[in-house]
Parts: C-alpha cells; structure tokens; sequence
C-alpha cells in the first residue's frame, strides 16, 4: 500500500486543498513562521515565497521573528478552533484538510486564505506544532541563578 502523502496532484480538486497537502509536510518552523506572516499579508502563495527569503536571511524581518509572531498567533487561537466541534476523522488527507479548514473558517470568521491555511496545517499537526511552541517558550525563560 502506497502512502497517500506522496499521491501525485488530483487535477480535479481545488488548488487550496493541493496547496495544503503541500503546507503540511512543511517543518514546525516554516509553519509557525507563515502563521505569523499570513497576520500582515494574507496571500498563501506570497507567505511561502516570503517565509522562505526570511528563512535565507532575504528579508528585513528575520526568521525567527516571523516564527514568534506565528507562535504567539497559534496560542492566542488554538482554543478557539479547539471549542468548534470536530467531524470524525476519514482517514483520507484531503478530506481532512477540507474538514478542517471548514472548522478554521468556523472559529476564526475573520481570516483570510493564507491564516485559514496555516492555522489549518498547524491544527492537523497540533500535537508537534504544541511541542515546538512549548519548546520555543522555555528558551526564553532566563533561568534563576540562586544568590550565594
């Protein structure tokens, strides 16, 4: 049985649906970084090609930067597509991508196509999308040095 990840483009499904296939084998920073974008210019398309430059120091916001903002968006967020109840999961990838990016759309009325995509993609992916966040906050903390 051949893994459904790798299925070649359905010429009869909707370029966002094959966009998103696409965004969800991106890393957790790419992710994170295009979330944090999509807030400023909300264009699926222009978001990658602009987290990729950031990503090779080509922009004036740096990588990082656009990796915090979508962190911060994905905490600020997650718990309103978390109360949208879930349809049962299909097994089919794109069929879970339209179920989600439906239930986005529901919890976060006022977004457009590329926040929708991300949001999308880091939902499906929550449970390693949560690890890096997690992981990216404890580096912040500065730890406690004890005075003796």
């Amino acid at each position: 049985m051949s893994d459904p990840r790798f299925d070649l483009p359905d010429l009869d499904v909707a370029a966002e649906e094959e966009a998103g296939v696409i965004l969800l084998g991106l890393d957790p920073d790419r992710l994170l970084a295009g979330l944090g974008f999509a807030e400023l210019a909300d264009d699926p398309g222009l978001v990658t090609q602009v987290v990729d430059r950031a990503r090779h120091g080509g922009f004036t916001t740096g990588h990082a930067e656009l990796v915090a903002g979508g962190a911060r968006r994905w905490r600020r967020l997650r718990p309103a597509i978390a109360a949208v109840p879930a349809k049962v999961a299909s097994g089919s990838l794109r069929r879970e991508w339209r179920d989600t990016t439906a239930r986005v759309a529901v919890a976060v009325p006022d977004t457009g196509p590329a926040s929708r995509a991300y949001l999308a993609a880091c939902w499906i992916r929550r449970e390693e999308i949560d690890r890096f966040t997690d992981r990216e906050d404890r580096r912040d903390v500065v730890p406690q040095i004890p005075a003796g």
